[in-house]
């Protein structure tokens, strides 16, 4: 399995899914209709499989509950909330709930099937992504679960596992196993918590809360990943990671991947911010965000391919009471919270007590060596501690680590930086992301190393930058076009207006006008003019020299069209259509198009001498003539016609039968 660029999208190939294992439901047909064929993957609460509706012969995806946890009712209450949630939404980018059931132990979901992989997969073999690719997966995932957010809906458990992308490059969202309605349960009063530790935002250790900004603080997690390859937070128990996530900033990504901008470091902290009201209200403003970032960041900087990504941080093998699951793959579970987490708003998650001191000396009496024994140990190991001392400053005592502080007001980072003993330096930029007033990078960067009493550089916002719309009236179009380029805006819409005071060709306005101030990259609507209006003029039947002679006496340019047509208004050579019509209002130096009249089209006229007056009357007026009918005698039969039978006139003349 490989990511390949396809202009901006990201496809995936397939990789193969290990069927291998014995499952008892392979084979079996669940509640008559869904025939299950293979195992796709098994997670902590369901397994899932591949399988065919046999009514509808569709190929779909079955997710079906460990029947260990099919007595537990809030589990299957889960399962049912899970197909309702995601029927709401309807969403493309979120995976699809067809049906729900239960056939015997078994309660299952009919889902959509995705041929492809899991975000998982691609960060298991590509490790860090480029910057573009990364975004690439990101905006689809967010304008799902900005849909879940704006339908009141938060999903509680974003991560890797549950992004799906397909064979066709399609970005999907699954599992709304823990979808919760935001104004019917917000919060939970337990020890525990539902979700995949490394995705956890802190409120949720730390208070039990969730909202949309849940799910905004587990894609800046997710994003950090993709973007480094790693998790923000090593950890070898739950109650460590959990330790990070409550306490400790997200690092910037260039801490680790230094080629990463400046603006991506930015909105990994904002996405991540340990305070829900740092971050982005929910899904649709971090994608907003998301997308100004692209607009800013260059065609290298979004091409960066990361090979200079730091070696992973080693983690400890885990220990027996508290330890991850071993693997990449990370499912959700119940995780205990530490003691204090929920009851105590200001509780502080702390790591594992250190291990007890050594026992002491068997027997509890004098070592053999004697007095000068403990002396002179203890003269070997003050020596031994200021020679390492001395090392350690050498090497390490002198300098310290930059503390994260992007995204916070100038004077919290001031503060914060003063606090870990360094001075600062402040300098101005503008941001599309970053507040007025908040950090938009320091340097060096967050996680860098520098000496205790060193220097950092932090750049606050400005805002986003403007820039003045040049005045371009008077400027033909080509011109304007350039000066909108060269003030870092965009040429939006042309339109046209009749001017008697602008040349035809010249900018007449543009909206915004000139002399205001946008933000670069701005559309600038320009309306050129068409010249003083003019009424053009009928020369239907003139000659094509009096039609140009009238034409250019009204400001006009004559196209002659090639080739004639028939008129029934134009002698044959005069002038038969004009477009536009006469009447219309056209600008000075406008063109007009007249065409050439070939002369009336003639008709055959069919011979109906001898024939009943009905029957000649009706072949008659079939061809397209017209027929008046004199009668001598009372008769009914055509003795002559006019004109005479065989000729030619033009449609819609008159026949004229004599008729006795």
């Amino acid at each position: 399995m490989a990511l390949r660029p396809n202009g901006a999208k990201w496809l995936v190939e397939s990789i193969a899914v290990d069927t291998s294992v014995q499952d008892p439901l392979v084979g079996q047909v669940l509640d008559g209709r869904y025939r299950v064929e293979g195992r796709i993957a098994v997670g902590g609460m369901a397994t899932v499989y591949r399988a065919v509706d046999t009514r509808l012969d569709r190929l779909l995806a079955l997710k079906v509950m460990h029947p260990a946890l099919a007595t537990d009712t809030a589990f299957v209450e889960r399962f049912i909330r899970e197909a309702k949630a995601v029927a709401k939404l309807a969403h493309p980018n979120v995976v699809g709930v067809f049906d729900q059931g239960t056939d015997g132990t078994y309660t299952y979901l009919a889902m959509e099937y995705i041929a492809g992989c899991t975000l998982r997969d691609v960060l298991r073999e590509r490790g860090a992504l480029q910057p573009r690719a990364a975004l690439d997966i990101l905006e689809p995932v967010l304008a799902a679960l900005g849909a879940a957010h704006r339908a009141g809906l938060v999903h509680r458990d974003m991560k890797p596992e549950n992004v799906l992308i397909g064979d066709d490059g399609r970005v999907k969202v699954a599992d709304f196993g823990l979808v919760r309605a935001v104004d019917t349960h917000t919060s939970i009063s337990t020890d525990k918590v539902l979700g995949t530790v490394h995705y956890l935002a802190p409120e949720q250790i730390g208070r039990g809360t969730v909202d949309q900004r849940t799910d905004v603080y587990a894609c800046g997690i997710v994003l950090y990943e993709m973007l480094t390859g790693r998790k923000p937070y090593q950890g070898d128990t739950p109650t460590k990671v959990m330790f990070g996530h409550v306490n400790e900033d997200v690092p910037a990504p260039s801490a680790t991947v230094p080629a990463i901008a400046p603006e991506l470091d930015a909105l990994v902290c904002r996405a991540a911010a340990r305070h829900p009201q740092a971050r982005p209200a929910d899904a649709v403003e971090l994608l907003a965000e998301v997308r100004a970032v692209r607009a800013v960041l260059s065609p290298d900087e979004l091409d960066e391919r990361p090979t200079d990504v730091l070696p992973p941080v080693p983690v400890a093998e885990p220990g027996p009471a508290d330890a991850l699951p071993p693997g990449s793959e990370e499912p959700t579970s119940v995780v205990p919270l530490p003691q204090g987490a929920v009851t105590d708003r200001t509780a502080r998650l702390v790591l594992p007590p250190e291990p007890p001191a050594a026992d002491p000396v068997p027997g509890g009496g004098r070592s053999p060596r004697g007095r000068r024994g403990p002396l002179a140990v203890l003269a070997a190991l003050l020596v031994l501690l200021g020679v390492g001392a001395a090392v350690w400053y050498i090497n390490d005592g002198q300098f310290t680590t930059v503390p994260g502080v992007l995204s916070l007001p100038q004077a919290e980072a001031q503060k914060k930086l003063s606090k870990a003993g360094l001075d600062t330096k402040v300098e101005q930029g503008f941001s599309l992301t970053v507040p007025r007033g908040s950090v938009i990078s320091t340097d060096p960067a967050p996680g860098r190393r520098i000496r205790g009493n060193g220097t950092v550089t932090v750049t606050v916002s400005k805002g986003p930058q403007h820039v003045q719309v040049p005045d371009v009236r008077g400027r033909d179009l080509a011109t304007a076009r350039k000066e909108i380029k060269a003030a870092g805006l965009v040429p939006g819409t042309v339109a046209q207006a009749f001017s008697a005071d602008v040349p035809r060709g010249q900018v007449i306005a543009t909206d915004p006008a000139g002399a205001t101030e946008r933000s670069p990259g701005t559309p600038i609507a320009l309306t050129v003019s068409r010249g003083a209006p003019v009424d053009v003029p009928d020369v239907i039947g003139e000659s094509v020299t009096d039609a140009q002679q009238d034409l250019e006496s009204a400001g006009l340019k004559v196209v002659l069209a090639p080739g004639k047509v028939f008129s029934d208004r134009a002698d044959k050579d005069k002038v038969a259509l004009e477009t536009p019509d006469a009447g219309t209002r056209a600008g000075t130096g406008d063109s007009v198009t007249i065409t050439v009249s070939k002369g009336q089209q003639m008709f055959d006229v069919p011979d109906v001498t001898g024939q009943d007056v009905g029957d000649a009357k009706q072949t008659l007026q079939a061809a397209g003539f017209k027929v008046q009918v004199i009668t001598i005698f009372f008769g009914s039969t055509v003795f002559s016609q006019s004109p005479d039978g065989g000729g030619q006139a033009p449609k819609g003349a008159t026949v004229t039968l004599w008729v006795r």
